[in-house]
């Protein structure tokens, strides 16, 4: 699939919201939709998706199959869980067995079980998601559209997504992806597209890129925000440990040396020495705060092999 030169706006005379937007991805391929809020990528996402057309400009070679999933679901519409699922596979081409079939498969993946009965409006922000999420792989899509899947999910789905990116990969279908939890970490192998000021620029790395593995202790009770604040400037955060003897951390030289799934690359040291511990962000604070002690600092420390 190619956006070739596109252009959108959402008023005649309104600002240009993309402008001159050129690049593809082809099958097998993730991309990572990276940039502040509000330059753009929600809209890119939609137009790739064939949710919006461009003002200018084309989308060539998008796959049949394409699914969608908007970063807030449309809750408010008058259907069980079942009944949307099972209507939306029937749109997706599906015959009445098969369609009930696969809600069935995907209700109990996503852990919307005990939720098949229930109407849409009355369903939280979390589990509103994990039925957008189902629909969207009802059939196997040949493109994957996701705008910050990972919010407002349950640990155990936002473990799940990566494996479902992993499935439309395998089967030679394209994932594009945005998040500003960082839990993109999670996908190595994908490309990396930066929106700023309307235009696109594909981010580059090298495999020869020197990297450091930095520790850092803060308060137990400001984990969840430091962890939050270190993903979504795109650091790895590898395990958060509880270790009482913290309290009075002393600083450790840094030795760089070359694992790409460390850390950021070696600057992030830099920046570490400027950073301030964050308040936990709206909606994490309740779930990390149940992993971690009360009486102890904690560590935020990078070890191969593992993350949280």
């Amino acid at each position: 699939m190619r956006l070739e030169n596109v252009w959108l706006r959402y008023h005649r005379r309104g600002p240009w919201v993309l402008r001159g937007i050129d690049v593809r991805i082809g099958p097998g391929e993730a991309a990572i939709v990276l940039g502040r809020n509000g330059v753009g990528k929600s809209t890119l996402l939609q137009v790739a998706a064939g949710v919006l057309r461009p003002g200018r400009g084309r989308v060539t070679d998008r796959p049949a199959r394409v699914g969608w999933v908007p970063e807030r679901f449309p809750a408010d519409q008058p259907f069980t869980v079942t009944r949307y699922l099972t209507g939306m596979a029937r749109v997706a081409g599906l015959g009445r067995t098969a369609a009930d079939e696969a809600v069935t498969s995907w209700t109990d993946r996503l852990g919307l079980s005990a939720f098949r009965s229930v109407r849409l409006p009355e369903l939280s922000k979390g589990t509103a998601q994990k039925v957008g999420l189902a629909q969207a792989m009802l059939r196997p899509p040949g493109l994957l559209v996701l705008d910050e899947p990972w919010e407002g999910l349950d640990a155990a789905t936002r473990e799940l997504v990566p494996e479902l990116i992993a499935e439309v990969l395998a089967a030679d279908g394209s994932v594009l992806v945005s998040d500003h939890r960082g839990e993109t970490v999670r996908l190595p192998g994908a490309r990396r597209w930066l929106v700023a000021d309307g235009a696109l620029s594909e981010q580059t790395s090298s495999t020869d890129e020197t990297f450091a593995v930095v520790e850092v202790a803060v308060p137990a009770a400001r984990v969840a925000g430091t962890v939050a604040r270190l993903r979504a400037e795109g650091h790895q955060v590898l395990r958060v440990r509880s270790d009482a003897s913290t309290a009075a951390p002393q600083a450790r030289p840094v030795e760089p040396f070359r694992e790409a799934r460390a850390a950021r690359p070696a600057e992030a040291s830099r920046e570490a020495d400027a950073a301030r511990p964050a308040e936990p962000p709206l909606g994490m604070a309740g779930e990390l705060a149940a992993e971690q002690p009360e009486a102890a600092d904690a560590v935020v420390e990078p070890a191969a092999g593992e993350s949280r």
